[in-house]
């Protein structure tokens, strides 16, 4: 009974934090921060693992349906925008009540013998982020009492959840509410990205970008805790239940995407020292030559430092082999480059530990989250030619960077998937999307994507062998993560989460019609 009035305590702070906060730009800045990192996280890294497990592929397309479903109605029902919004946001808020029962039902496994007092902690901690999400997203909308009726309506469902029968709680499984638990994830994840109170001004966005840079680290912050209680959870005892979403499956995935990291951390501080070098020695993005400025936007070179030593030499060689003849073809061509960088710096230091890191960091977090998400078991993508249908759609409405390209195939290349896939995100990413054909005759996308697939193919016939890492010290790894987390920390205070995130086109604000 303790652990259900604690977790209905913990949706209190929402409000009486939103009191505070609300009394200054920049502290509202700062809980913006939080809650665009910590509930979006919470989605990402928390429902979403056990949504693929129990739905499968279908998933994926009901949560793009909830994401981005509520804008293209706007963009063809203008005048309906408002009521689209509204609607999007009833199912969002409608989902993350669903979500509460399952709160309430874990809290009695916790008070059961063989499991462990850190399921009811995490518990209680992941509901700071949505109590507080819930009056920061309904209060400007529809005022304090509606807000207010929510709030009860989760202390309530989470106490029929504590309380309720076994047959209520197998009609809410996941088996029986995969896909509709997947659609209002994805309408939870709209909501977050496009808040339709905040205001978008562009003068008040760029003064308190620190304040909400703070307020995301510490958002990041609290979803370290969650997730090392659930990763204590899961090593304590089998908590592994249908009714709710914590288990080894959850756990397992965390410590994948930490193995990871930690792979990568050191030839990231590499990339980072190699792009400084370059700076250096005078091969810019600014060049006047579009040979070089089309080489650095496919390969780097620093770029070329994660297939070599991630991959291994026979890829690094192919990478940039392509790399070569991809940007002397688009140069004879005359394509310009999109996505130009702007306001160099002008030292190398700053360069390759500042801009570029601002340029690259959200893109490392995206790869290694995609690669995450399209390489799980679950996931029905064995034959290449399917890998490479699914590459080709991730990558349209993007804008890869070749750091980010590198790192997807390295850890594509740890899930299993086919060279030829591999070789096709090292050489492709960075080319293929939408903007750039943008500025390419038909022609000339055809000859360029001719020019890929021939190499692909080449590589699918000979064969390759499997993708090698060089092994490193464990502290070596740990201190160079250490090093990563400090420049990506700086990078969102700099910039602050939503820009942060903008570099994927992912999260351009749009206007709201009221």
């Amino acid at each position: 009974m303790l652990y259900l009035v604690a977790s209905c305590i913990a949706l209190l702070f929402g409000p009486l934090c939103y009191r505070f906060f609300s009394q200054g730009s920049g502290l509202q800045k700062a809980l913006d921060g939080f809650i665009f990192v910590s509930l979006g996280g919470l989605v990402l890294i928390h429902i979403m693992p056990e949504l693929l497990e129990h739905g499968g592929w279908l998933t994926l397309v009901f949560v793009a349906l909830g994401l981005w479903g509520p804008t293209a109605s706007e963009r063809v029902f203008h005048q309906y925008s408002h009521v689209t919004h509204n609607i999007t946001l009833a199912l969002g808020i409608g989902g993350l009540l669903l979500h509460t029962i399952t709160d309430g039902s874990a809290m009695v496994l916790a008070q059961q013998d063989n499991y462990s007092i850190m399921l009811a902690i995490g518990v209680i901690l992941h509901r700071l982020p949505v109590g507080l999400a819930i009056w920061w997203l309904l209060k400007p909308q529809v005022g304090s009492k509606w807000a207010s009726l929510v709030i009860a309506a989760m202390m309530l469902l989470t106490a029929a959840g504590y309380f309720g029968s076994e047959q209520v709680l197998d009609q809410l499984s996941l088996e029986n509410t995969a896909l509709l638990q997947a659609f209002v994830t994805g309408s939870i994840l709209h909501v977050v990205l496009h808040q339709p109170h905040v205001e978008h001004d562009q003068q008040q966005t760029d003064k308190y970008q620190y304040h909400a840079g703070v307020g995301s680290l510490l958002g990041l912050g609290l979803l370290a805790i969650m997730l090392h209680f659930d990763a204590g959870c899961s090593a304590s005892g089998d908590v592994h239940d249908h009714s709710h979403h914590h288990g080894h499956d959850h756990a397992q995935g965390f410590e994948q995407l930490l193995d990871w990291l930690l792979l990568v951390a050191p030839y990231l501080v590499l990339a980072y020292l190699g792009a400084a070098l370059r700076f250096k020695f005078d091969l810019k993005p600014d060049s006047h030559h579009l040979f070089a400025q089309w080489l650095q936007r496919l390969i780097g070179p620093e770029a070329l430092i994660i297939s070599l030593m991630l991959l291994g030499p026979v890829y690094g060689v192919i990478h940039l082999l392509v790399a070569l003849a991809l940007s002397l073809l688009l140069s004879k061509q005359v394509i310009a480059v999109t996505d130009p960088h702007s306001q160099l710096p002008s030292s190398p230091w700053q360069f390759g530990f500042s801009h570029i890191v601002d340029r690259s960091a959200p893109w490392v977090i995206f790869s290694l989250v995609v690669a995450h998400v399209i390489g799980h078991p679950s996931m029905p993508f064995a034959n290449p030619y399917i890998q490479l249908a699914i590459l080709f759609a991730v990558f349209l409405p993007l804008r890869f960077c070749n750091l980010g390209a590198a790192i997807l195939a390295v850890a594509l290349a740890l899930s299993g998937w086919s060279a030829a896939a591999v070789v096709f995100v090292l050489i492709a990413a960075p080319l293929i999307n939408l903007a750039q054909f943008k500025l390419m005759s038909a022609l000339q996308i055809a000859m360029s994507i001719a020019c890929i697939m021939v190499a692909v193919a080449a590589i699918n016939a000979i064969g390759l062998p499997q993708a090698s890492q060089y092994s490193l010290p464990s502290w070596l790894n740990g201190i160079s993560l250490a090093i990563i987390a400090l420049l990506f920390s700086a990078s969102l205070l700099r910039v602050g989460p939503r820009k942060f995130l903008a570099r994927l086109m992912l999260s351009r604000p749009h206007a709201h019609h009221h």
